[in-house]
Parts: C-alpha cells; structure tokens; sequence
C-alpha cells in the first residue's frame, strides 16, 4: 500500500490548500506603512529588511481566517485530497524511560532550534512544569522572529486556562521579524496565533468531536531546517517520566513518538510541507476559537505573572539533573541515527463531519482513504501472509458494525480470525494494557470482556467467562480446564498485558510499569505511529493522525520498542495474569473497585451503546 500509494497526485493537495489562501486576498495582512525615519515606531522593520516572496507566502498561508473568510470547508479538502508517500529519515522515540526524556529534550530542541515557524498542536496541553517550560521556549523564539501558531482541544485542554493561552499570545508583543532562509530580515513581523479546537463554549460545537492530535513542527517550508515529531506523548509531566521536583515517575506514560525530517535529497514539495498542511485545514476549523488577549490592567497583570511563571520553568526544567545530559547530546540526536524512509501522512479529518456516525461507521470509513483504518485494511489485503504483525493500543477495541436492521455487517475480530485460516503462516501479536496499568477503566472492560475474548474464545468459552465472579477467575473450573487453556495459547494469536506480580504497587515487588499509552502497528518493513487508540472514539469522533513508514531499519527500532513492552507483559488469559488479577482484587481504591466489577460495567456500556464514547 504504501509503496503503490507514491503515484497519488500530490498537485492536488497543494492547490486545494493555496486556493483557501487565495481566496482571502483582499483581507491578507500588510507589512506596515513606516515613514522614512520611522522605522523605530513599533511594528516597523528595520531599514535593512527586505521583502521575501517566499516569507509572503508562509505568512500568508498562515494566517487564521473566520469560517466567512474561507469560504469552503477545509476539512472537505483534507478528506478529498491525494496524499502522496514522500522520502524522508526518521528516528523512533520508544517507550523506556530514555525514550520519554529524549522526547521532552527533542521539543525544547526543536522549539528553541526554529529559525522560522512553529506548529504546536496537542490535545493535552497542561498549565504543569512542562507546559509553562514549553510556553517559555515558544515566548522566546517569537521574539528571535519566528512565527508560531499554537492550537489545543477544548476538552482534553480543559485544565489550561484562558489566561495562559492568551499570556502566551501576548508574548508577540515583543515579536522580532521573520528571516528569509538566506538568513535576511524581512518586513513580516512573527506573531502566537492560538487556537482552541472546536471551543465547548460555542453553541453549534458537538462536544464529541475532538483534535487528539499531537503535531510538533518546525520550519515546515524550509526543507533542511523542517522537523516533525508526533505519537502519543501530551504536554504534561506525566508523558515524560519526570515529576515536579525533577526526580524520576516510574508511574508515568509508556509512550512513543516518531521523529521525521525530509529526505536529504530536496523534492518539489516535502513531507514537512504535507504535515504544515494538514495542521492548517485543522487550524482553520469552523468549531475554533482564537485566543486573543484582555486589554485592561489586570489582565495585564496576569500576563505578566504567566510569563513570568513560564520563563522561569524553562530555566527550571533544564536545571533538572536526568534532563541534563539529553539535553546536552541534543544536537547530535537531531542529526544522527535518522533512518531512510518512506512516509505517508494518514489522519481520520472525516471524522470532524460524519453524520449519522454510529450507524453509518462503515460506510464512512469507506469514503476516506486517508484514514488509518483505511490504509491498514489495503496493507492486509495486500501482505503475503508470512509476516508478524505487531499492534500496540492502550484502549484496544475490535469494532463490530451493524445496518439499520441489526445485521453484522463488520466484525473484526471475526474478520482477524479468518484472515489467520487463510495465512497458516502469518502471526498476530498485541500488547495492550491491563487492570494494572491502565487509566481508563471503563476502556479496559471493553478489552478484558470483549476484544480478548472475542478474538480467543470460542462463543461458549466466551458466554462462561462473562458469567465468572471475579473472585472465580483464578483455579475455577473454566480457566483450569483444557479448553481454555488450549484457547488462551493460540499458537499465531497472541494478546499481551502490560504489569507483573512483582509491581511495586502491590507491595511485593521493585518493578514499575508505568500506564500504557503508546499506539502504533507493524507488518513487516511498514508501520505506523500516531495518535490515534484504536478504539471507537478515535475511529469515529476524533480528528487523528499519524505516519505510515517503509524501512526495514526503522521497523527494527520498532520492534525493539515492541520487545520492550512483551518483557513487561502477561499473556492474557495465563496463570500469571490470572494472578495479577487476584492480587488487584485485594487492592484498595478504584484498581480493586473497578476490576471486580468489570464485567459489569462493560455490560451497562453495552446496553447502554456508550461504549461508543470510549
């Protein structure tokens, strides 16, 4: 798939792009009117500054337009256009421990390394030590004139005040002028521009419709400077293994990234080029809200406070003794150990539009064939069958879709099984998480009570395991008996839980396991890394993206960071894992609480369909 794909016809999703920019021409900002020596008045460049075609042209398409403005809906363009698959290099940023820090370092690097823009998308946005240092780093690379456009989702950003954001937009204030890649100023003042995804406060606004998005880019049109890094990783504390005070979190996220720069060879138009791109068609969302700043006293203040509080979290953060040394080797990171690739950017902007979206699920994944189900399902249709295919989710679900008259008309658990018969040599292995690590209990009754079973159990293992007591799981007739265990160990089927008996949380162990966040898929020499959980939400409601690669170099990596995470795992269904489970039992607080009613819970969201919203 990903090799036939190169042939798309990439003009087009270009000039769809440019043609909404175009379009708003007669309203297109204009360099100052500066009278001769004036040039001092704020806002006026200096005598030396030269006007660029093309900084007018990355400025102009930059710029946020109302939905009157624009006209057509960008999101319709992103669904509709050919994207192409396009050279790059790029680096794997896994979910160990060195992984999370390398990938707080590599943001700071890329922030403070722009020389002319920045895209900062991310559905968590936290006002936490990592947040203000990240606000900080973005407040003092304005000001070097780089333009930079910020945008965070209504709901997953809740915790971010109003004021945060808008005390980052005021950090332009003091804007320096964008340099042209010879490395001359120009006329175009830089500016924050920040956007709130799909604003909860706006009356039109579906609540559901959510940018879990997590995009860092850089210098997008300038191709040996452009950087891209996205994956699982929010801007929190809790995504980089570090707490408040600068010592390690072994109860962070497991997460992981990919890291893409262009291929070294220049083409007409680069994958940083394509990624900027997309980040505009969810810039110019009808649902946005931009953040603009108060104008009164003691809005000012507080402006000023945040700033403030910004600037000395970033001195603080990079005082901090485990980031240090990353930090330190960061220019060497960002330009050694990048592996020759092929990419394709894939994204799920259809979801944003959908109607009827439950009941028509499969019909509308069918009308977007740059969506990442989209693209699995034609690399399945075409593998050869001798391959492993390796999938990592937090909150896996195999969808089951039916028409208007109940009948199953997709059910991919059914279809996995199937696929498996007819490729005798072929394997599948998952990791996802367990009571243990996982943050979203109801999402983790839907895959103990649903997925697993559904893809290991024949229908009356099934039915009989729903039925259990939780205080039955472990040395009860169904789970000693032959049938389950022949079940449970299928040969080419495998499902892995992260957690152990030896965790520290249950008091009888060192080990830490952290909460399993990481998303991504291999088969072979392609795979995929990005945002999206694969479970129902992100199939449907979420705006999601992410990179499909052809490497057989990076999908080494990949596999080491697969590895990682099966050293860290139970099979699901084995004595051990029934094990854990038992212990989790005994424990106090909502682990115990919740697992021992799972399967009640996953049968009220069922009866009640919001296992949709999960």
């Amino acid at each position: 798939m990903i090799k036939n794909a190169a042939s798309l016809n990439f003009a087009l999703f270009i000039s769809l792009i440019v043609s909404l920019f175009l379009a708003g021409c007669a309203t297109a900002p204009s360099a100052p009117v500066c009278p001769s020596n004036t040039q001092q008045l704020p806002d006026c460049p200096p005598l030396s500054a030269v006007v660029d075609a093309e900084i007018e042209h990355v400025y102009e398409y930059r710029t946020w337009k109302p939905p009157k403005e624009v006209g057509e809906d960008p999101v319709a363009y992103g669904v509709n256009a050919d994207i192409p698959v396009q050279g790059a290099r790029g680096k794997i940023l896994g979910p160990d421990d060195e992984g999370a820090i390398d990938s707080l370092a590599a943001k700071l690097w890329m922030i403070e390394n722009a020389r002319h823009t920045i895209d900062f998308g991310y559905y968590i946005f936290k006002p936490d030590l990592v947040g203000y240092a990240l606000m900080g780093a973005m407040c003092e690379a304005v000001k070097r004139g780089v333009d930079i456009r910020v945008m965070v989702d209504s709901a997953g950003s809740m915790k971010a005040s109003r004021s945060t954001l808008a005390a980052l937009k005021t950090c332009e204030n003091q804007a320096g002028f964008m340099f042209n890649e010879a490395g001359q100023q120009t006329t175009r003042k830089a500016r924050v521009q920040v956007m709130v995804f799909n604003a909860i406060s706006k009356i039109s606004t579906s609540p559901n419709r959510r940018s879990h998005d997590k995009l860092l880019i850089i210098d997008a049109d300038f191709h040996d400077k452009a950087l891209m890094m996205t994956g699982g990783r929010n801007i929190s504390l809790d995504y980089y293994g570090l707490t408040a005070e600068g010592a390690h979190d072994p109860y962070g996220y497991r997460d992981s990234e990919i890291l893409i720069r262009p291929a070294e060879t220049e083409n007409d138009k680069t994958i940083g080029e394509v990624s900027s791109g997309y980040y505009t068609l969810l810039f110019l969302y009808k649902g946005n809200k931009q953040i603009i700043e108060v104008d009164n006293r003691q809005a000012r203040e507080i402006y000023i406070d945040e700033r403030t509080k910004a600037r000395q979290s970033l001195l603080t953060i990079k005082e901090f003794e485990l980031l240090k040394p990353h930090l330190q080797h960061m220019d060497d990171f960002m330009t050694e150990g990048f592996r020759p690739t092929n990419v394709l950017l894939a994204h799920n902007l259809d979801n944003l539009t959908n109607k009827r979206v439950t009941r028509n699920a499969a019909e509308n994944l069918a009308k977007n064939p740059n969506s990442m189900l989209y693209i699995l399902r034609k690399i399945s249709d075409e593998a050869d069958g001798t391959e492993t295919t390796r999938i990592v989710s937090p909150y896996l679900f195999l969808a089951q879709y039916k028409d208007k008259q109940g009948n199953v008309i997709v059910d991919e658990a059914v279809a996995m099984r199937e696929w498996l018969d007819k490729h005798p040599k072929a394997r599948i292995e998952i990791v996802t998480n367990s009571v243990l690590t996982s943050d979203n209990f109801p999402a983790q009754s839907v895959i103990d009570m649903d997925t697993a079973p559904r893809l290991l159990l024949d229908e009356e293992t099934r039915d009989a395991w729903l039925a259990l007591k939780a205080e039955d799981e472990l040395g009860g007739a169904l789970t000693s008996s032959a049938a389950w265990l022949e079940q449970v160990n299928h040969p080419r089927l495998v499902i892995y839980e992260t957690g152990g008996l030896d965790s520290s949380r249950l008091g009888e162990g060192q080990a830490h396991y952290g909460k399993l966040h990481a998303k991504f898929f291999l088969d072979d020499e392609i795979g995929f890394v990005g945002t999206t959980n694969f479970d129902y939400r992100s199939r449907l409601y979420n705006s999601e993206m992410g990179y499909f690669f052809k490497s057989e170099p990076l999908a080494e990596d990949l596999n080491e960071a697969f590895d990682y995470l099966v050293g860290m795992s139970y099979r699901w269904g084995s004595p051990e894992w029934l094990e854990l489970r038992r212990k989790i039992l005994d424990m106090k607080g909502m682990k115990g609480w919740s697992t021992k009613r799972q399967r009640g819970l996953y049968k009220t969201l069922k009866a009640t369909g919001l296992h949709w919203l999960f």
